[in-house]
């Protein structure tokens, strides 16, 4: 009896599976993965859709007729960028609200680096003249993550601007934002 009693044990040792635990796994987050450069990469790549809007809206901008180019302005930037551009361009003009340097400075200091502005210069470009513009460099820099909801999600990306034919290039750094599922500009640096 003793002997059937240890087969028995064996037989039943031999036999049973081994139980695999399966534990089940924590729902993951939508958490960005960061890239090499630091740079996260979100699911639906809006970086690469900020990238390819600001590389159009540039190119449109600069093929629009002379006359519009303050509509077409208007159209890819934020008001407050809009208007703090346009105070910038007329700083010391002889037209009808324009600001002095020091009143420029006091206006937009707390929200822009003045230093940056682009006095006297047009949008975008220091250059009064050009033939044809391109985008010669468009690379993110930054992307900025929202504290709330309602914050705009801002990419930052370094930009040289080409003239082939004048044989012209502009550096400038581009805040591009996201807000009601369109981007914008929301500011230029240009020294």
């Amino acid at each position: 009896m003793k002997r059937m009693i240890i087969a028995s044990l064996f037989l039943i040792t031999a036999c049973k599976e081994e139980k695999k635990e399966i534990q089940p796994q924590a729902p993951q987050e939508s958490v960005s993965q960061k890239t090499e450069t630091g740079i996260s990469e979100n699911k639906r790549d809006e970086s690469g859709e900020a990238k390819k809007w600001l590389e159009k809206s540039i190119e449109n901008y600069f093929k629009a007729d002379l006359g519009n180019l303050d509509e077409e302005m208007q159209k890819i930037t934020t008001k407050e960028y809009y208007d703090y551009k346009t105070d910038a361009m007329n700083v010391d003009m002889d037209v009808d609200g324009s600001l002095t340097l020091k009143e420029f400075q006091n206006k937009w200091k707390n929200k822009f680096d003045v230093r940056k502005a682009g006095i006297n210069s047009g949008f975008l470009i220091s250059g009064q003249d050009w033939e044809e513009i391109k985008v010669s460099k468009c690379e993110q820099v930054l992307e900025s993550i929202p504290f709330s909801k309602s914050d705009p999600v801002m990419f930052i990306f370094d930009v040289i601007l080409s003239d082939k034919k004048l044989k012209s290039e502009y550096p400038v750094e581009i805040e591009v934002i996201k807000q009601n599922d369109s981007f914008l500009i929301a500011n230029v640096s240009q020294e």
